[in-house]
């Protein structure tokens, strides 16, 4: 077995594999005074994403809970689910989401009107909703991170030359000397987002979880390769990039939970323009043109150089998704639509969606469908807006 996973091992690690032809891991050996990056130093990101646990913890208690009072973030009162041994089993071992003819047979069981079993369903999904004080705490902690990793990472880059001309990342290739500021920067970066993996768990969830876990795992992934395969000075950028907008995000979620709707939309206005320029337009045509077209000029593609390129493809097909979420939300700034609904949210059911849901359900029984003087169907014209989740 140890030998088949050495086999394995030396096979994987071909120079061959990762650098362009005639140049490999003996490129990467410290050597006169340089040091280079190498595969050992990544141990250290699993107790900075530890660290990063028991501070969050800290903070969230401490700082988050403090600068929501002090925003006046208040919890909207939630009318608690009667205690019903029936209906409590079938929410918990069936389905939160009843059909109609288990909402019949729910009835019969419990000895509640059909009225009544939905309006408890709808009340204990409420219950199981995170509060706005938790939102806040979560988006106050990720904001704190966002803009601290963006001024350290424009402080680290402003006087870089490959910040200005991208091509100067490929200059020397691959053999970059690695800087303290390069090495912290990874560091920190990486154990933050081995911390979101670790925590996922209990944070928030939203409709696009599935696609957060994809960006999370494609992001670790190619940090990690660009700092195996010394390809740094990318890696840098494309960091840089994606904190430029994240904490723009989370400052308009924080001032929408304290209900200053005025500024949380100005905010998220900012965040969409700088979203679209930075994701849209500066990653795949500056950067990823310089990682994909640029190399082609200077060595034959080889895998590492695919392989680098497809994580980065899936994380631009991830900012178009996020992107057309961005332009679907912006619409709600529309005369008339003065609050930001979050496309990703699970809004929160109230009592008014009962009835509008109960006078529809009439209104099709009785009449077929609902016609206007022209004999067209009439739309549900009843927006219900959630605010920025």
């Amino acid at each position: 077995m140890l030998t088949w996973l050495r086999l394995l091992s030396d096979w994987i690690w071909q120079d061959r594999l990762w650098f362009p032809a005639g140049l490999g891991w003996a490129n990467l050996k410290d050597r006169d005074g340089q040091v280079f990056a190498k595969g050992r130093d990544l141990w250290v990101i699993f107790p900075i994403a530890v660290c990063f646990l028991i501070i969050r913890q800290i903070f969230e208690r401490t700082v988050a809970v403090q600068l929501a009072s002090l925003l006046r973030v208040r919890e909207k009162p939630r009318v608690r689910a009667a205690p019903n041994t029936t209906l409590e089993s079938y929410f918990c071992n069936a389905s939160k989401f009843p059909s109609q003819s288990s909402v019949e047979e729910l009835t019969k069981q419990s000895a509640c009107s059909v009225r009544q079993v939905q309006r408890w369903f709808r009340r204990r999904r409420n219950q199981e909703r995170p509060s706005q004080i938790k939102k806040f705490r979560e988006a106050c902690w990720r904001f704190t991170f966002y803009v601290l990793a963006f001024i350290a990472g424009l402080g680290a880059l402003i006087d870089k030359p490959w910040f200005y001309d991208m091509e100067e990342m490929w200059n020397g290739f691959p053999t970059l000397p690695l800087l303290p500021s390069q090495y912290w920067y990874y560091m920190i970066e990486l154990g933050f987002y081995i911390s979101l993996l670790f925590s996922v768990a209990t944070d928030v969830k939203r409709k696009d979880f599935k696609e957060q876990i994809v960006h999370h795992v494609a992001t670790i992934l190619l940090i990690s390769f660009s700092w195996l395969v010394n390809y740094i000075r990318a890696g840098t950028l494309i960091m840089l990039v994606h904190d430029a907008s994240d904490y723009l995000l989370e400052s308009a979620k924080m001032f929408n939970y304290a209900g200053w709707r005025k500024t949380c939309n100005y905010i998220f206005i900012l965040f969409a323009a700088v979203f679209i320029l930075t994701r849209l337009v500066i990653l795949p045509f500056w950067i990823i043109h310089t990682t994909w077209v640029y190399p082609l000029t200077l060595y034959p593609p080889f895998f590492g150089f695919y392989f680098f390129n497809g994580l980065l493809f899936v994380l631009q097909c991830l900012h178009i998704f996020w992107a057309g979420l961005i332009l679907r939300m912006a619409i709600k700034f529309l005369p008339g639509n003065d609050i930001v609904e979050d496309e990703r949210s699970d809004r929160e059911e109230t009592e008014s969606d009962e009835e509008d849901d109960d006078h529809e359900k009439r209104e099709k029984t009785k009449n077929g469908f609902v016609q206007n003087g022209n004999g067209h169907t009439v739309l549900n014209n009843n927006h219900h807006h959630s605010k920025m989740e």
